[in-house]
């Protein structure tokens, strides 16, 4: 890990442990991309390989010092609007006299140890100034007092780049931002293919792969949160890598709110490029003020998708999630929701919890309903104050009674939300999101209460946090379920009002470190109609979140395979639910539902009085496995063994991280008759050393198991095997 400038050739040179990346300074001070990949010299012989400019045809030229070369053919790091570059900016801004030209030419430079927090976001982050290195590029725009700050981060043992922008305004008059991107690059397009994570509600993250074509693709959010329809992520391939093979070029977006994710393809470059959706985006840099970008995290892999994803798990596991949860053990818990929905009183929670606690099971969870008038979906959000008729004891004389079993008690949330039938709205109806003389449209009966203003967000953090110091609560579910529409603050003035969903994002980000710095102890999950804002600005301020309000055992197969290419198994929250299931009525067995939640953070969600003597006896016995596998699946590697999207099975493998046991899930989806047995290879054993399968006592080398594999049948529906081995 290190970070250089040749002087002489002009050269920035960043390095990972696997991986270069290279920079230039053009003779007219265009800041040019030369190479992102494999490992190369620090400050290459370049003569012959590489042109900081091409000819392009019917192009103008910009500079006649240049005759013939024209931006349009430029790699550049942070290309901008208005000039012979007709590709997608990173940067749009207006100027006072309403002109929108920018030219950004380079000025400075520093390098520095460690790694700079971004102002009001969340981001990656390092134990040390020895464990990172940061490079700061300005550039000045020939036109103006506006520069640009290019920030560039590595920590070492991680093979990621960590790339983000300031805008400064440095002049008397205001500047219009209406794009500030966090990360482009150029490069040569040599055939990719492109894979993104795509779905809806209850069915979020399914891979999608489709080959790199002229023109400009790109996945989006408009709606005010990442969402369940796209995830800000996005990777370019070679044609054919697989899970093991070919190089693979990551790039994740640290952000929670409107994105955009693109690649813009013609015949001599791609240009990739992440960050804040310029869809009705307008900031307006005040004079002497900042505009600071989200981070956009680079994972270069030349060993196929695998070794990828397992960077991103490292990285996200260690270096963005935050606090004591992020390494301790999580309880096993159950959620009372698809158990009662809004029908419960206390008596039914104990029975659930009585129930929990003598099948080993360390948390009860109280979902929606506890609060307001609250008997379903058409009232009460934003009344934080305890239903006496539905517990007589309030939150705390249940938490009491909860605790007295032995269990922890965990909370449900939807703080950002407002029911116009509520006491909150009746006082404030001025606080939602809204728009004046416009109607307010509805979702689940309830509006988005207004982040980007402080009142709000204050009230938000006193509400919750008075919930919270009432009890004995060790974990609180933080659900968003709807996405906003008629995007207006009452306290912005016309000019502003493009800033208000950025604002927002800003507001949520404030709220969350302050409740999560208050109280350490609790440990927060993210929740958004499931999958909804499965982020990593979320996983900043809470470690896990719920990954689908799909709990089918099939369908949460596809959904935390796809989930698995940025996300870590730790990140997931995963639960056995009843069958036939809530969501799509299909019946699985009990033991494929209880591998399948394995492969994340393990729960329940049902009724457990309901279960059956054999299956209660399974409850326990998962608890115990769970139990015992926590730390391999959650701190270890994965590998992705077979793909349900490309086959009617699915496996995973998880191996510690010293490397001494090894897990592998298989599951068949369904059965075929007279089929041969499906062979699995593993992955990532030491070949030459020897493991025990734990159950049978057969020895197989690690040569053996990654090349000729074991064999599970195919005959039969919803099939599923734990296997697990140890080192001898």
């Amino acid at each position: 890990m290190h970070i250089k400038f040749d002087e002489k050739k002009k050269i920035f040179s960043i390095s990972t442990e696997h991986s270069s990346y290279l920079m230039g300074l053009s003779a007219d001070g265009i800041l040019t991309h030369i190479y992102y990949g494999k490992k190369v010299d620090e400050a290459p012989e370049l003569s012959g390989v590489y042109t900081d400019k091409i000819k392009k045809a019917f192009a103008p030229v910009y500079d006649k010092a240049f005759p013939g070369i024209t931006t349009a053919g430029t790699y550049q790091e942070y290309p901008t609007f208005g000039s012979t570059d007709y590709r997608t900016p990173a940067l749009k801004a207006e100027y006072a006299d309403g002109t929108k030209i920018t030219r950004l030419v380079y000025e400075g430079h520093r390098i520095y140890s460690g790694k700079p927090s971004l102002s009001g976001l969340p981001a990656v982050y390092a134990y040390s100034g020895d464990e990172a290195q940061t490079l700061e590029i300005t550039l000045k725009d020939k036109y103006s007092d506006m520069s640009v700050v290019l920030i560039y981060s590595v920590i070492k043992g991680f093979d990621a780049i960590m790339r983000s922008a300031e805008i400064v305004n440095g002049g008397a008059e205001r500047i219009k931002l209406y794009s500030a991107l966090s990360a482009s690059l150029d490069c040569y397009n040599s055939g990719f293919e492109l894979t993104y994570l795509s779905g809806t509600w209850a069915r979020e993250r399914h891979i999608k792969r489709i080959p790199v074509s002229f023109g400009n693709f790109a996945i989006d959010s408009k709606r005010g949160a990442s969402s369940h329809i796209l995830n800000p992520f996005m990777a370019l391939s070679d044609k054919g890598a697989d899970e093991r093979r070919g190089e693979v070029y990551g790039f994740s977006l640290v952000y929670s709110g409107n994105f955009t994710a693109g690649a813009e393809a013609d015949d001599d470059s791609v240009r990739m490029y992440m960050g804040i959706n310029p869809f009705d985006f307008c900031w307006v840099l005040e004079p002497g003020g900042s505009f600071q970008t989200p981070e956009a995290v680079l994972v270069y892999s030349d060993s196929g998708f695998g070794e990828m994803s397992r960077t991103y798990h490292r990285l996200y596991r260690t270096r963005l999630c935050r606090g004591k949860y992020r390494d301790a053990a999580r309880p096993v818990l159950i959620n009372n929701w698809e158990a009662t929905y809004f029908n419960f009183n206390e008596e039914k929670i104990l029975n659930i919890a009585k129930k929990a606690s003598e099948c080993g099971i360390e948390l009860m969870v109280l979902d929606d309903g506890w609060f307001g008038k609250r008997n379903s979906d058409n009232s009460s959000l934003g009344d934080w104050t305890v239903d006496y008729d539905k517990l007589p004891g309030g939150i705390d004389g249940l938490a009491k009674k909860v605790n007295a079993l032995g269990m922890k008690f965990g909370l449900w949330f939807e703080p950002e939300m407002v029911s116009p039938d509520s006491e909150l709205y009746r006082r404030h109806p001025d606080w939602c999101l809204h728009v004046k003389n416009r109607s307010r449209s509805e979702s689940r009966n309830q509006l988005v209460l207004d982040l980007s203003r402080k009142d709000v967000c204050d009230y938000i953090v006193g509400a919750v946090s008075d919930i919270l110091k009432s009890a004995d609560i060790s974990y609180v579910k933080w659900d968003m379920n709807r996405n906003m529409s008629e995007v207006g603050s009452a306290l912005l003035d016309g000019e502003h009002q493009g800033e208000v969903a950025h604002r927002y994002i800003l507001g949520l980000y404030s709220v969350l470190e302050k409740l999560t710095a208050d109280f350490p102890e609790i440990l927060f999950e993210s929740c958004s109609g499931g999958g909804g804002r499965f982020d990593p600005g979320m996983m900043y301020y809470m470690p896990q979140a719920w990954t689908s309000d799909d709990t089918d055992a099939v369908e949460r197969l596809y959904i935390q395979y796809g989930t698995s290419l940025v996300y870590a198994s730790s990140m997931m929250g995963a639960h056995v639910s009843a069958v036939p299931n809530h969501q799509v009525g299909r019946v699985t067995p009990f033991e494929m539902r209880g591998l399948a939640a394995m492969c994340g953070r393990f729960g329940y969600e049902l009724d457990l009085s309901k279960l059956t003597g054999d299956e209660i006896n399974q409850v326990k016995e998962q608890t115990a496995a769970y139990r015992k596998y926590e730390e391999i699946i959650h701190k270890g590697d994965m590998y992705r063994l077979l793909s349900p999207f490309e086959s009617d099975g699915a496996a995973f493998e998880f191996i510690s991280e010293d490397k001494s046991r090894v897990l592998l899930f298989y599951f068949n989806i369904k059965g075929t008759p007279c089929i041969p047995d499906r062979r699995v290879r593993l992955d990532g054993l030491e070949p030459e050393m020897y493991y025990r399968d734990t159950e049978s006592g057969r020895i197989y080398s690690g040569a053996v198991l990654m090349n000729m594999g074991l064999l599970f049948p195919r005959g039969a529906d919803n099939i599923s095997r734990l296997l697990s081995f140890e080192k001898l």
